[in-house]
């Protein structure tokens, strides 16, 4: 069953609501599909779901983490290549990988204040409230683009599985 954001929750709580329940979908879209499904460049820029997904556990250790000044896991690759994979990288590692990633940013989501202030990676002061509003829209963006993906190789469409 999706979660779906409180009516009349609080900031925090609704946004990282509207947080999850995007990220969910994002994994829904990977269900029940094999590995060379989930690889199969889907776009003359070889956009594929499983470089969406390595990528949005990129961004979330990057904006949640590194923002705010805590560690994340050495990653294995150069990050401006993120949205691509290889061979030896394993769907279920990549999905591990956006799992340990969600996590890290969870944790952080709850420790931090919604006004508290960190470090963009390009010297920008921004607060959690707005890398919490980032996060949304770039999730939602990429789960747009998987929903496109989805479709094209099965004929899937939907945010969330029926039901």
């Amino acid at each position: 069953m999706m979660r779906r954001v409180p009516y009349t929750g609080g900031e925090k709580e609704s946004l990282h609501v509207s947080l999850d329940r995007h990220r969910d979908a994002v994994l829904w879209k990977l269900h029940g599909l094999d590995d060379e499904a989930l690889r199969r460049p889907m776009t003359p820029s070889g956009t594929n779901l499983l470089g969406l997904v390595k990528h949005l556990a990129t961004v979330e250790y990057g904006w949640f983490c590194t923002t705010f000044g805590r560690a994340i896991e050495p990653l294995w690759f150069d990050v401006t290549e993120d949205m691509s994979t290889t061979p030896d990288e394993s769907t279920a590692d990549i999905v591990a990988f956006y799992g340990r990633a969600r996590a890290a940013a969870d944790r952080a989501i709850e420790e931090i204040g919604l006004d508290d202030l960190g470090t963009s990676w390009n010297g920008t002061p921004v607060s959690m409230r707005w890398v919490l509003i980032h996060m949304i829209e770039d999730t939602v963006r990429h789960a747009g683009h998987m929903d496109i993906l989805r479709e094209l190789i099965d004929g899937a469409t939907g945010d969330h599985p029926p039901g």
